[in-house]
This record gives C-alpha cells, structure tokens and sequence, in this order.
C-alpha cells in the first residue's frame, strides 16, 4: 500500500498536460468488442481504470498492444472466446455492466457479468440499463451466485431496434443502450438521452467504425442497426475533470498552472464558476491557462446537473475552493445522493461545512423530500490545517490532495489507489508544479480496499452455465 505525504502551502506554478479522458477511454475501449476490425487509440491515459477494462477485454478475447509510455493502445477482437466475467472484476469499476449491451449484438449466448462496483457516491441504480436493454428484445435478470451477484443476459433471437425513453439522462445507460443500438436490427431511437462530451466522443468512434448515428439537440440520438465494420483510429478526448483539478489547485495555493489541452468548449459551465469566485482564466489555443489574481469571495451557488451543467465530479475540489474563498456559498447536488461524505474530513481539517437534506437550489432533484444529504453550504475563509486522510472514493481523492495542499503542516493521505483510477501520474505532475509531494510504499495492506476475488470456473455447456 503506497501513501502521500504532502507538505502544504506550497504555491503551484508551471505547465502541466491533462490525459485522455477516463471517461471516454474505458467506454471507447468497450465499444471496440462490437467489431471484429483493428481500433487504434491515441492519448491512452495510463491509469488504473484503463489498465481494468483491458483486463476485462482479454479475458472476453481480445488481443491488445498498449504503448503505455506513447499513450497507444492497439485492439482487435476476431471472436469472443467466452461470454463470463468472473467474479474477481465485480467492484472492480463501473465498466462490467456496459458490456451486456456492447456483447447482446454480436452472441447468441448467455452473457454472465459480475455486479457493478465503482466509487459508492450513491446507488447508481442500473435499472435503466436493463429496461432499455428488454426493450431491444434481450433477456436481463439478476441472480445470486454464493455470496455475489451477477446480472445474466442473452438474445436468442438478436436485438431488433425500439423507441427508448430514459427516465433521467443516465450517461452509463445511454453509452449501453447506444452500443445495443448499434448491432439491433431497424432503427433505435434514444430520447432523454445524456449528451456529455465523452457521449459524443462515443459517437465520433462509432460512425468511424461504420455506425448510422446521429445527436439532434433536443436529447435524441437515432442509430440504424448495421453488419459491417470498418478499422479506426481514434484520438481521445482530454480530461475535462483532470483539468479542472489542476485548475482550481493553482487558485486555491494561488498560483498559476497552464493545463495544456484543457477544451473550452467541454468545461463552459465550470469556468463561469471560476469566474463568480474570482478566479483567474486565460483560453488559449492549446489549453487553458488558471491563476490566483485577487481574494476568492463567497456566494457563490452551485447546483450540479448532467451535461450541459455543471458537473458531479467537479464539486468536490471545487467545495475545497470556496473554504478559501470570503463568505457562504451553495452546493445543492442532484446527480448522485451520497457525495458529500467526503465533507467531514474536510471539517476535521477545519472547514467549515454544514449538511442539509433540503434541495438548497431550483433545479428540480429526485432527492427532494427524500432525506438525503445533498445540499452543503460552505463558509470562508478558513484555513485548513494537516492531518492524516483515507480516501474513499476517486474524486473525493483529489479534493484530499487539493486540501493538503492548501494547509498548514503535514498530512499523509493512504487509499491512494483510488487516485490511480483516475489521475495519470499525479504525483509527478504535482511535483512538477512546485508541491512538496512523495509517494512512499509501505508495507503490503493486508486488508485491500477493493478485494479482487480469485477466479471462479465455470461450466460453459452451451445450455447451462454455473460455478463450479
């Protein structure tokens, strides 16, 4: 198990250059095993969410070639030699669950997926993923397996394309519900779908690959079903979330960071934020540049949403923002239901930050009157004092570091591997800007935050599967 040790107050400054996006990389990957042709990727992040699902598209048959330095990732699936994910990827991320609907088109067998994992921010229901799946024609249901569970799937008769309506713009059940679409017979049509930046991505991948796909701005997405493909090269996406991070990390010790390859385009609505706080930006033509110019002030209201709002996963660094800032402000979170647990380490640092179960905000939120915590508010300037952390989750890590680097001593922070989900060489990166940072291995944890369980045998008779 590796630790930070982190040594606050230090001023960032200097040039740093966000990755591929996480978000888009791990689901680009997925959509690959719809064809039997050669994908090419550039700008592969090297970070520990890719390094699973290429684990996941091996053991489906997948052969792969990552360029881990060069940030290039070479695939190609000729045929699947199974259809069972073992037990050992359940909790491992998110991505297990969007295979049902990448492998629906291309086999007629029963697909065994172990349950979905991912940071617990809240429950991230999937019965979106399955209705819109039974929609297609395919049979989903879940069934326990000793003490785990898995979700068992099949279309015996393939996939024939349908009019979907999402409940709530889900990103997870549109990139599932677009990867059924993609090999369904006739024409599918999504309406509520989500449209974030790495949707579109997906799409941009797709009609590379062959697919009849189209976005109109009121949230549809049309696909005509199609039999052929073709071979890809794809470059991905950066890191809109990586590089807010870095971002709001030279205001808050404020300095000054140039993040190269920061897109306006995809971070709108965080930058109008920046901008109410007092926060410094300058766009250019290969990235964004952030800075300290002034005191932060307060009152500032934030309230997160699907894309084009402002995002869940910016909330967090951005809370630790405004504990530096002069007044209250307002985050009402209506995307997850449990992701301000992080918050009470942030009041043991010395934040001032107070819980509430009422929606302080407009928007409308399926959290309302439902006793959630998912309002705060938060109230500045305070300052922010050294302590040790865990981290529970990947974008709670970050707002960690973030706080470490702002205050006063020492703090050690360990569940670093969350980190290592999602930021491709932090600490280098960190390090590079003028924090005073180490990564220090200590002994093995005997008690691994996320266990991996040994691999399971299975029975493959076409007719019936179980553990042996």
């Amino acid at each position: 198990m590796d630790i930070l040790k982190i040594e606050g107050k230090a001023r960032l400054e200097g040039r740093v250059k966000a990755a591929g996006a996480k978000n888009a990389m791990t689901k680009l990957l997925v959509a690959s095993l719809l064809s039997d042709k050669k994908c090419i990727f550039y700008n592969v992040p090297n970070i520990g969410d890719v390094e699973i699902t290429v684990n996941l598209c091996k053991e489906l048959g997948s052969k792969v070639e990552w360029d881990r330095e060069r940030g290039i990732i070479e695939i190609c699936t000729k045929e699947l030699k199974t259809t069972y994910i073992p037990q050992r990827f359940s909790g491992a991320n998110r991505i297990p669950i969007l295979l049902i609907g990448a492998l629906l088109g291309r086999t007629r067998q029963d697909i065994i997926i172990p349950t979905v994992g991912g940071d617990a921010i809240g429950k991230r229901p999937v019965d979106f993923h399955i209705e819109a799946l039974q929609k297609f024609g395919a049979i989903v249901e879940y069934r326990d397996i000793r003490r785990e569970g898995a979700y068992f799937a099949h279309a015996a008769e393939g996939l024939t394309g349908n009019y979907i309506h999402l409940p709530f713009p889900s990103v997870g059940a549109t990139e599932n519900t677009i990867l059924a679409g993609v090999r369904a017979k006739g024409v599918t049509v999504i309406k509520n779908a989500a449209t974030e930046p790495e949707i579109v991505e997906l799409i941009l991948f797709l009609q590379k690959l062959g697919a009849i796909i189209s976005l109109d701005v009121d949230r549809t997405i049309r696909i005509e079903g199609i039999e052929q493909f073709n071979e890809v090269e794809h470059t991905v996406m950066t890191d809109r979330i990586e590089a807010a991070s870095f971002g709001m990390a030279a205001i808050a010790t404020q300095g000054k960071v140039f993040v190269e390859g920061a897109q306006h385009l995809h971070m709108i609505s965080f930058l109008n934020k920046i901008r109410e706080l007092g926060g410094g930006f300058n766009v250019k033509s290969d990235g964004i540049e952030f800075f300290y110019q002034a005191p932060l002030r307060g009152g500032v209201h934030i309230e997160t949403d699907v894309h084009p709002g402002f995002m869940t996963d910016w909330q967090q660094p951005y809370a630790v923002l405004l504990t530096q800032g002069n007044g209250s402000s307002v985050i009402h979170e209506t995307v997850y239901e449990n992701r301000f647990g992080y918050t009470q380490t942030l009041k043991e640092m010395g934040a001032d930050i107070e819980l509430f179960k009422q929606c302080l905000g407009g928007k409308k939120c399926r959290y309302a009157l439902r006793g959630y915590h998912h309002s705060i508010i938060v109230k500045g300037n305070t300052p922010l004092i050294g302590k040790k952390i865990t981290i529970p989750d990947l974008r709670a890590g970050f707002a960690y570091v973030m706080a470490a680097l702002v205050a006063s001593g020492e703090s050690i922070i360990s569940g670093v591997s969350f980190l290592d989900r999602g930021y491709e060489k932090i600490v280098h990166k960190l390090q590079s800007l003028g924090a005073n940072i180490k990564r220090i291995q200590t002994k093995p944890d005997t008690k691994p935050i996320k266990p991996i369980l040994p691999t399971e045998t299975i029975n493959t008779d076409a007719k019936h599967r179980t553990l042996a």
